[in-house]
């Protein structure tokens, strides 16, 4: 019984230390692939052309939590129902875009006074720390000024202003609104045409929206603006992408997916596939 005792010890030792191993070296590589491919999109990084806000869905990202913590939303029994913040991007007419341009590191105190809107409309829906511009581990909120806000000058001065402005643009053109107003509501049973949820944005802002989908759910939506923050049609104009696992275009009837119990069962069932995976292990120590 000991030795039994002492093989499920090392069993999930083990299994811990492979599990660190492996996203230390996806962290780094993915790290280092995407800052070779900025540097090279970047260039001298000239001043961008205009600016594009991505809002997310937190019932579709919700879908993918596997931890919990207290910063994330999902874990929460007031999970947001609206859209929130992903960031606010300059970007480049041809599709490219410069990033983690010369600016202050990220300082939190300098937001000091925006906390309480941003815990509640720009969370992170990770428990894990983001990567900076300068190698290092940070919030959510250190990585989109860092990546993106320090891009943003002239437009954007200094870190309190990008997120101050971001906000107001946020509050302003309310995607929400607009969609539940048009009966695109939460449901994890209802199917809407894509075409549909396109010419509400269309409709309310003047511009064509980007639409970003995980499977058959809306994951993000992307409203551009001019450098005076005027709705304009993205670059890529009507092409609509898709992210996530999948690939091609987003389907021609999309979801909108409600968050309630979900994430846990979720965290829940990847819980049980460890434990599952250390019987085997087990099994297999004794063969």
């Amino acid at each position: 019984m000991g030795s039994l005792k002492i093989k499920a010890i090392l069993c999930m030792q083990l299994i811990s230390l492979l599990i660190g191993v492996f996203s230390v070296i996806g962290i780094k590589g993915s790290w280092d692939m995407e800052e070779g491919m900025l540097r090279k999109r970047s260039g001298n990084q000239r001043e961008f052309d205009y600016f594009k806000l991505c809002f997310l869905w937190p019932g579709t990202a919700c879908q993918h939590t596997t931890k919990c913590c207290s910063s994330n939303p999902c874990c929460r029994s007031n999970s947001p129902s609206v859209f929130t913040i992903h960031g606010l991007w300059p970007d480049y007419n041809d599709g490219t875009w410069p990033a983690c341009c010369s600016g202050s590191k990220f300082d939190k105190k300098e937001i000091s006074t925006l906390l309480k809107p941003l815990r509640k409309y720009w969370p992170s829906f990770s428990c894990d720390d983001s990567s900076t511009c300068h190698h290092e581990k940070g919030t959510f909120w250190a990585h989109e000024w860092e990546k993106h806000g320090t891009c943003s000058y002239p437009v954007v001065h200094d870190e309190y202003e990008y997120f101050l402005t971001t906000l107001n643009v946020y509050f302003k053109y309310n995607v929400t609104g607009v969609l539940f107003e048009a009966g695109y509501v939460p449901s994890n049973s209802e199917k809407y045409p894509l075409g549909g949820i396109i010419s509400a944005i269309q409709n309310a802002f003047h511009a064509t929206p980007e639409v970003i989908c995980s499977g058959d759910a809306v994951e993000e939506l992307r409203i551009c603006f001019y450098k005076d923050f005027q709705p304009r049609d993205c670059a890529s104009g009507s092409i609509i992408k898709s992210g996530g696992a999948s690939s091609g275009l987003c389907p021609r009837y999309v979801s909108l997916p409600a968050y309630g119990s979900s994430g846990n069962k979720q965290v829940a069932g990847i819980s049980f596939k460890l434990c599952f995976a250390v019987h085997l292990l087990m099994i297999f120590a004794f063969i």
